[in-house]
């Protein structure tokens, strides 16, 4: 489905459940208003409504709103199309005793009873601390599991947006229209939600839209949203400012892997603090999870592998993508091998682009620092190894090793990955070697004075631009 030129937008490729990703100002809540007033009254579409972000008010009866909405059919919109809704709350409990209504003309001719209280359970399974439950005149609301009764004012933040948009969602998808295109424009339902609840409140939007008939447009800057989102009736796109047209995507399995990375909410300035580094592979991702974790808060990097050098610019465009459109003056790593080819990459900004000086991770393994952590020279490893060549000539790495010696014992650039667990071996170390490389790593610093040339040094082995954008700077 598309939306063509309604109010100067276009969106194509949409799907049942949008998600639009884009930093605050860029234009999101215009044009999902513009959207609303657009299609209201299009013989094409069915049901629509707008949801804003600044949903304020208390979850409390209010006769006056109920009545305003009862007497005229455009208030709730008009009040909605407002950038702040200071009764939002008042009015979805007004939407909670319609949808009773509603409920219940659906079961008018059944005789058995409580059709409405699975809609209330549905609603309390998205709190962990209270409950609502019907009463007369609307609902009350309890500490879970007892009979203590709370006041809306009582209860938290977070609290109140999920009773609140529980009841709009569940209001919604019973005022559809058949044969139509039913839209809700949700816009910044993060707000006030810690992201468990995040994730909770689109587990419970999943199941409803994929219930109902109906399609939902999210506009967003939190990525734990789309890190929640499990189904395959999911598109996204990435809005800059004041874009008009929008192509939605399917979620990839690139943004599956690389979107938890991304923090539970940008204003919480945790992918700032932490950013994302791509790395290679496995090994990789360990050697420098035990860096942040041996570092004790001086390396703050978030490492994910993306499995293959093969993936590394889909991952590279793909964070790109994702850091522009969401965080403000934030920064992105990608870290290659440097296999055989020497000389930097150019940066894709935000992302910055690095390549180790060596070989690959496993090289590192034999730069003097390491070897000092496990109480060897590359002297004394020299001579182990020229003893285990003499005394293993069936081992199946035995060809390996001699063509290491044979190469001039090239520590830098000699592919040894299928001996570096024998090297091990031959140290004596039941470490892994990625835990012994990474504590190394952890413990260097850098100033105005370091050298980078040194033969053997660990600082030669990763390369100046490594250390400058991943190590703590000391003053000299």
């Amino acid at each position: 489905m598309n939306i063509e030129n309604i109010n100067g937008y276009t969106l194509n490729n949409i799907n049942k459940i949008n998600i639009i990703l884009g930093k605050n100002g860029c234009g999101k809540s215009t044009m999902l208003r513009q959207l609303e007033q657009g299609v209201k009254g299009n013989e094409t579409f069915g049901k629509s409504r707008y949801i804003t972000p600044e949903r304020g008010g208390n979850l409390i009866y209010t006769a006056g709103v109920e009545e305003a909405i009862n007497n005229n059919i455009d208030w709730m919109f008009t009040q909605r199309q407002r950038n702040q809704s200071e009764n939002f709350r008042q009015q979805s409990v007004a939407q909670y005793r319609k949808l009773e209504t509603l409920i219940l003309r659906e079961f008018e001719d059944d005789q058995s009873k409580d059709k409405f209280s699975p809609y209330v359970d549905k609603i309390n399974d998205l709190l962990d601390n209270i409950e609502i439950k019907r009463d007369e005149l609307v609902f009350k609301i309890f500490k879970k599991g007892t009979v203590d009764e709370l006041s809306a004012d009582k209860i938290s933040s977070g609290e109140s947006e999920l009773i609140s948009l529980g009841i709009e969602l569940l209001i919604f998808s019973k005022e559809l229209e058949e044969g139509k295109e039913n839209i809700l424009f949700l816009d910044e339902p993060d707000v006030h939600l810690h992201p468990d609840l995040q994730a909770r409140l689109i587990h419970f939007l999943e199941k409803l839209v994929n219930d109902n008939n109906f399609k939902i447009i999210i506009a967003t800057h939190s990525t734990a949203i789309l890190g929640a989102l499990e189904t395959s009736n999911t598109h996204i796109a990435f809005m800059t400012f004041e874009q008009k047209e929008i192509d939605f995507e399917q979620i990839s399995e690139t943004y599956r892997k690389i979107l938890p990375v991304f923090g539970a909410h940008p204003l919480s300035n945790v992918f700032n603090t932490a950013p994302i580094l791509l790395l290679e592979g496995e090994d990789d991702e360990r050697v420098w999870q035990q860096v942040v974790r041996s570092s004790n808060g001086k390396v703050l990097i978030y490492p994910c592998s993306v499995e293959s050098i093969t993936n590394m610019n889909n991952f590279e465009e793909e964070a790109q993508k994702i850091i522009q459109s969401v965080y403000n003056d934030a920064v992105g790593y990608s870290l290659r091998d440097r296999d055989e080819t020497e000389g930097e990459i150019t940066d894709m900004l935000p992302i910055i682009r690095m390549k180790l000086s060596c070989r690959a991770s496993e090289n590192l393994l034999l730069s003097d620092e390491v070897l000092e952590r496990l109480e060897h020279t590359w002297e004394q490893l020299k001579e182990k190894i020229n003893s285990w060549l003499n005394s293993n000539t069936d081992h199946m790495h035995h060809a390996v090793m001699s063509s290491f010696k044979k190469g001039g014992y090239d520590r830098k650039s000699f592919d040894i990955k299928l001996i570096r667990n024998d090297i091990m071996g031959i140290i004596g170390s039941e470490k892994p070697w990625e835990v012994v490389v990474g504590q190394t790593i952890a413990s260097l610093t850098w100033n105005a004075t370091t050298n980078y040339s040194i033969d053997g040094k660990v600082f030669s082995f990763l390369g100046e631009k490594i250390v400058k954008n991943l190590l703590q700077k000391v003053e000299a």
